[in-house]
């Protein structure tokens, strides 16, 4: 079922988030100061390819650096990628099969507006996950 609804996702929307997040992070290396950005955006873009199967877990040594890493972020990338989620699970809603697939990209905007501290991971076998389902 995930390869179902990876092979979809891809199709309806995923392949585009995927080329905003790549071009958000090769924008954000370009230069050398926000290059752990342009790495963060780089993981995303693999996650937002392909999203079914992986969630999201904080990691436990985050810490202020990544809260002030997070707020820079959101003013120079995040806020338009969370709004290309925005844009692209309300297209996915209009439809009966897009339902599932535009709540899991709801469920990826706290991750485009606050990536770094977070990591994804593989979903356990037989765990209840929305957007790993």
């Amino acid at each position: 079922m995930r390869t179902l609804l990876n092979i979809i996702w891809l199709v309806l929307s995923g392949f585009w988030l995927f080329l905003g997040y790549l071009l958000a992070g090769v924008i954000l290396c370009i230069f050398v100061i926000t290059i752990p950005w342009g790495i963060a955006s780089f993981r995303i873009a693999n996650y937002a390819l392909w999203p079914f199967g992986r969630t999201i877990v904080s990691k436990p040594t985050a810490g202020a650096g990544s809260f002030l890493g997070n707020v820079l972020w959101v003013i120079f990338a995040g806020w338009w990628l969370a709004l290309g989620h925005i844009i692209s699970g309300v297209a996915l809603f209009v439809t009966i099969i897009g339902i599932p697939l535009a709540i899991a990209d709801f469920k990826m905007i706290p991750i485009s507006l606050m990536p770094l501290g977070k990591e994804i991971v593989p979903t356990q076998r037989g765990a209840f996950d929305p957007v790993a389902s």
